[in-house]
């Protein structure tokens, strides 16, 4: 399979602060990827170096196959960046901003945007500085979309949108990206909007290598199991025990990607009594804070 974006042995930092080294990572056409980290791992860090705005301080990292930081004019128009929020000309109207944009984009699809803004109730000469942050947010959708884009590249696109907004915006992607095989790289802080929309998930930790799985085999083997604390330290990480967190009440937390024989031997061989242990059902937010940590 094609591989859109590929990234090998990626480093980079700020002054003495290392944010990434050694990254390798793919990212297949067709694929919608969700990036998942807590805040300073990098995951900006990385859009950035995508979206060409950062050189990589070593190793590569391509986009269709070119150097990131060098596309050329044609591969820049299959790539659709969204990035810090929802940026428009406000000053412009509605009508205004799509012929300005559309003059980029010899694909430029007009029903695209036509339909999106059809949707918001506004005549074409309403000025985008006088929406409401959702409304700029949908002028954005409809400005992306109507690019014909083969890759999306989304930074936090969820960013000041309330329930409805990101519903739209996560259903019309979905339909979309669908549509023709397109290929979307995104981050977000709302992780339930990742649970409904992505196929694989890229995982960031501080001190830990990238993991990339689909989404599924994530669900399935990431595993969380509480039991009493009993007066116990916490028990360290190790090969079989991923994580643990404080659990409300008196309980521990195990995270593991072992199956739950191997954690309760872990366990006993620490100390610990497997009187009251327990399989938590999690969703992907718990298995994230699980994953990263709460802190």
């Amino acid at each position: 399979m094609e591989n859109v974006i590929e990234i090998r042995g990626l480093r980079h930092a700020y002054g003495d602060r290392v944010i990434r080294k050694g990254l390798d990572l793919d990212v297949t056409r067709g694929r919608i990827v969700g990036l998942l980290g807590k805040n300073g791992v990098g995951k900006t860090t990385l859009m950035n170096i995508l979206m060409g705005f950062l050189r990589p301080a070593a190793g590569r990292c391509s986009v269709f196959g070119e150097p990131s930081h060098s596309l050329s004019p044609a591969t820049r128009r299959r790539v659709g960046l969204l990035f810090e929020g929802h940026l428009a000309y406000d000053f412009m109207n509605i009508a205004q901003i799509e012929r300005f944009y559309s003059q980029f984009y010899p694909s430029w699809n007009p029903h695209r945007f036509r339909d999106l803004m059809g949707r918001l109730g506004l005549p074409a000469s309403h000025r985008i500085r006088h929406m409401s942050e959702g409304q700029r947010s949908q002028v954005v959708l409809g400005l992306l979309f109507a690019q014909e884009p083969d890759l999306l590249l989304l930074d936090d696109y969820a960013m000041g949108l309330d329930a409805g907004y990101r519903r739209l915006f996560v259903d019309y992607l979905s339909d979309f990206a669908r549509e023709k095989g397109r290929t979307v790289f995104l981050t977000s802080h709302v992780i339930e909007d990742m649970e409904r929309l992505v196929d694989d998930i890229v995982l960031l930790r501080k001190g830990h290598l990238a993991q990339r799985m689909p989404l599924n085999t994530f669900r399935n083997r990431f595993s969380c199991y509480s039991l009493p604390r009993q007066g116990h330290p916490t028990p360290e990480p190790d090969d079989i025990i991923f994580n643990v967190e404080r659990a409300s009440g008196d309980r521990f937390e195990v995270f593991s990607f072992k199956a739950q024989q191997d954690v309760a031997a872990a366990l006993a061989a620490k100390g610990f009594s497997l009187e009251g242990m327990r399989r938590e059902t999690m969703g992907l937010e718990d298995a994230f804070v699980g994953y990263t940590g709460r802190y």
